[in-house]
């Protein structure tokens, strides 16, 4: 190209990309929304999660709250009822759906049951109640009262997996010295990392871990309670989380 060919190019021109050139950029960008969109969706899905569960707990206090105010102190609400968990169940069940958002109510004979695989015990056990709700959001709710009055969350809905505890499974019980539905925090001052190693087998200590630290974090640690850093341990004071 002769100098006055080129002195008559617009500065655009001279100074344009070549097709290869703009092809390896092209390549490199790929590489790299290859290497760090599988992590930022992974995040987003975990926050979606923690956000969709503190929502829920926060609709069962509010409405235990509800149904308290209009039917009196929860312990007086089985005095016809014996020592039947069932009609426990079911009248937890219909007074406090009486106060939540929900587009469907169905037993376990017009509706999939909720499950727990790999439950407290670490096996294949099974969790199921009898009385749910499903909310607008998909998610289902079920009021279970085996000696314990449950209330059971499958987040992501009774025909989705993996239903399993810790993951998209957890449950709030009845606390007796709180009058409240909350999550599970006894013994785990005592032996926190017990916890941690069990956190994804049990539903309610790991309801626990996400409403307290927001998080889910006790699903990347290892077998120490390491977390993918090599240097950070998760405890319930210091490090409750992984980033």
């Amino acid at each position: 190209m002769n100098k006055e060919f080129k002195a008559n190019l617009s500065p655009l021109k001279q100074y344009a990309f070549t097709l290869a050139e703009t092809l390896i950029v092209m390549g490199i960008i790929g590489v790299v929304a290859a290497l760090t969109l599988p992590n930022l969706n992974s995040s987003t899905g975990e926050k979606e999660k923690v956000a969709k569960l503190q929502k829920i707990y926060s609709n069962l206090q509010d409405a235990f709250g509800r149904a308290e105010a209009v039917y009196g102190p929860y312990d007086e609400w089985f005095v016809n009822d014996g020592n039947d968990n069932d009609k426990k169940a079911k009248r937890v069940f219909e007074r406090m759906t009486e106060f939540m958002k929900y587009s469907k109510a169905c037993t376990i004979t017009d509706c999939a049951a909720i499950f727990d695989k790999g439950g407290t015990s670490g096996g294949d056990d099974s969790t199921t109640a009898k009385y749910n709700v499903i909310l607008a959001d998909g998610a289902t709710v079920g009021f279970k009262d085996d000696g314990n009055m449950c209330a059971l969350v499958d987040i992501d809905g009774l025909n989705k997996g993996p239903n399993t505890a810790g993951k998209d499974f957890f449950a709030f019980c009845y606390n007796d010295e709180e009058n409240i539905f909350t999550y599970n925090l006894h013994g785990i001052n005592f032996n926190v990392m017990s916890f941690l190693y069990d956190s994804h087998k049990s539903s309610e200590y790991s309801a626990a871990w996400v409403i307290v630290n927001g998080n889910m974090d006790y699903l990347k640690i290892d077998n120490s309670g390491t977390c993918p850093d090599g240097k950070t341990v998760l405890d319930w004071t210091t490090n409750t989380t992984c980033k």
